[in-house]
């Protein structure tokens, strides 16, 4: 979960960049957490404490309602609104909050289950749906232990997904896209070209497109296969959150991580 946080710091500042390069400063004046994180520990908050993701999402939202990089029109709508429906979003914030649940199923197919239930909540669409399911998935398999290739084969054949093509082929015509559909592949296409957890979170930038988003959802995997998130950025990424989010993410780690930790 700490990687798919400092995903979205580090690409709080290239969000709107159009950045198309690997050689940036990872921290700069401007970086910040935004709605990625926060949504993030309202579903971390769930799985412990327990309540609905609904409630959850829009009581942090609430508690945080303008941070910088900002949330989804229609989830803002959707937040402030006495109204509990999903509007059938196919857009990539329920990829980029979904990351705790990898640490909590006990399977595949529960974590699957689980990704779901987070997503559906708003992202009701099967694009929403799939595109938090496959994030869940791939940080599964990552914490398991499961190659790059076995982790590719499965988010190919169960979700469709072309991770065929690498970071340096998409990047040239690839913009801003707020889509699962044209996120999450490039997200772990980033993943899976990297050599570790600061190159994953560099090639995901460099593409271009909604950065913070990108390397949120590219982090979380990118953690879970790498092992950690490296000290240098979990000392900045710790230095910029408030207590409030840093003592759940305390709590859930104290709680899940080290039981599914190989």
């Amino acid at each position: 979960m700490l990687g798919a946080i400092a995903g979205d710091i580090i690409g709080s500042v290239y969000e709107f960049d159009a950045h198309k390069t690997k050689e940036f400063p990872l921290f700069t004046d401007q970086s910040i957490f935004t709605d990625d994180t926060i949504l993030t520990v309202a579903v971390a908050d769930v799985l412990l404490q327990g309540g609905t993701y609904t409630d959850a999402l829009k009581r942090y939202y609430r508690r945080y309602p303008n941070p910088s990089g900002g949330y989804g029109a229609r989830f803002q709508t959707w937040a402030i609104s006495s109204d509990s429906e999903p509007y059938n979003s196919w857009g990539n914030g329920s990829a980029m909050r979904v990351s705790p649940v990898a640490y909590v199923g006990q399977d595949l197919a529960a974590v699957l289950e689980m990704a779901e239930q987070t997503a559906i909540v708003t992202h009701n669409h099967p694009e929403g749906i799939k595109g938090a399911q496959a994030t869940a998935a791939a940080i599964f398999l990552a914490h398991q232990g499961q190659s790059k290739a076995a982790i590719k084969q499965y988010v190919e054949a169960q979700f469709g997904y072309d991770l065929e093509r690498s970071v340096d082929q998409i990047r040239p015509d690839y913009r801003f896209n707020e889509s699962c559909q044209e996120t999450v592949p490039e997200a772990i296409i980033s993943f899976l070209d990297s050599t570790s957890f600061t190159d994953a979170i560099r090639n995901a930038v460099s593409l271009g497109g909604d950065a913070d988003t990108l390397t949120c959802i590219t982090g979380g995997i990118a953690e879970a296969f790498y092992g950690e998130v490296p000290g240098v950025i979990l000392d900045r990424v710790w230095g910029l959150l408030p207590d409030d989010l840093k003592s759940v993410i305390v709590q859930f780690k104290a709680t899940y991580m080290p039981v599914l930790k190989a």
